[in-house]
């Protein structure tokens, strides 16, 4: 098939090597505009980008679709599908209705649960005990297509938004694959209207830790975070994130360190810190970062 692919992070990235692999004629290639990063700032092309031009597919990175020229170049293309993924921008309906078969989007959800901008965080942060991937046909709503195809996969206590990342964009790459080979006679179900939420985009302002919570949502607020940007806490003035934990049933006064190497109460029971990241330093597992860290039982984190 005539594929234009649409999209920007590393995620993405997964999905564009499964349809090239499957076979399908990658015609072109959309991202988001190359972005200062790194010391230097120069501009780097998004993870899609690079792999694209490591392809030899040829890439577009309009700002916008309402340059005439823009639409003009995407209709050009004779397509047979777009599959969009984590793209970032929102498709004018002119653009959804151009390729034969519309535009498919691999969303990283259970829709209609968390519709919208960050799944992954809030399904961990909610407490949610399973997601997975729809293949959506997209219209002009918030994620309100249709679902072709959906697969399902447990959260583990152990998943953060970043291991869980990773598992859904292996996951999205084989459903795409899939329903690409039966695109022709599928018939999407609609979504359900019950049971609708929203996944609004994660705001650093939630990353401050509540040690007044109860450890279980503790850990789901932590893992939803990690390991961008990070649940953070303050020990004696210094700021220290903290992207992995366990829970104990062992119970003091919030905040207060209450057994090693780094057991902090909570508003009901306790969590164990195992991976963490002090003020200038990459995240680190807990032993080390307790090297050379003077905190004791009593320590207060406030």
């Amino acid at each position: 098939m005539r594929i234009a692919f649409m999209g920007t992070p590393d995620f993405s990235v997964s999905a564009l090597k499964s349809i090239i692999k499957a076979g399908h004629e990658v015609v072109a290639v959309y991202s988001q505009p190359p972005r200062p990063a790194g010391r230097g700032k120069k501009e780097r092309p998004s993870p899609v980008h690079a792999y694209a031009l490591a392809q030899n597919i040829p890439v577009h990175t309009p700002l916008n679709f309402k340059e005439e020229k823009d639409r003009v170049d995407f209709n050009n293309l004779n397509l047979d599908v777009a599959i969009v993924v984590a793209y970032g921008l929102i498709l004018p309906q002119e653009i959804l209705d151009t390729p034969k078969f519309g535009c498919l989007n691999i969303h990283a959800s259970l829709l209609p649960r968390w519709r919208g901008a960050a799944p992954i965080h809030r399904a961990i942060m909610a407490g949610d005990s399973e997601t997975g991937v729809g293949i959506m046909q997209m219209e002009a709503g918030l994620d309100t297509g249709p679902v072709h195809l959906e697969k399902r996969i447990p959260i583990e206590h152990s998943d953060t938004t970043g291991t869980l990342h990773n598992k859904l964009s292996l996951l999205g790459a084989d459903a795409i694959v899939e329903v690409l080979k039966n695109i022709e006679t599928s018939s999407p179900a609609p979504q359900s209207f019950e049971g609708v939420t929203y996944a609004k985009k994660i705001d650093k302002s939630e990353a401050h830790i509540d040690w007044q919570k109860s450890a279980r949502d503790l850990r789901n607020h932590i893992h939803g975070l990690s390991p961008f940007p990070g649940a953070w806490c303050e020990m004696n003035g210094e700021r220290i994130k903290i992207h992995n934990v366990g829970i104990s049933e062992n119970n003091g006064n919030p905040g207060i360190m209450i057994g090693t190497p780094l057991t902090i109460a909570c508003g009901d029971g306790s969590i164990e810190v195992k991976r963490a990241q002090r003020a200038g330093k990459g995240p680190m597992d807990i032993m080390a970062l307790m090297n050379g860290f003077d905190v004791k039982i009593g320590t207060k984190f406030s």
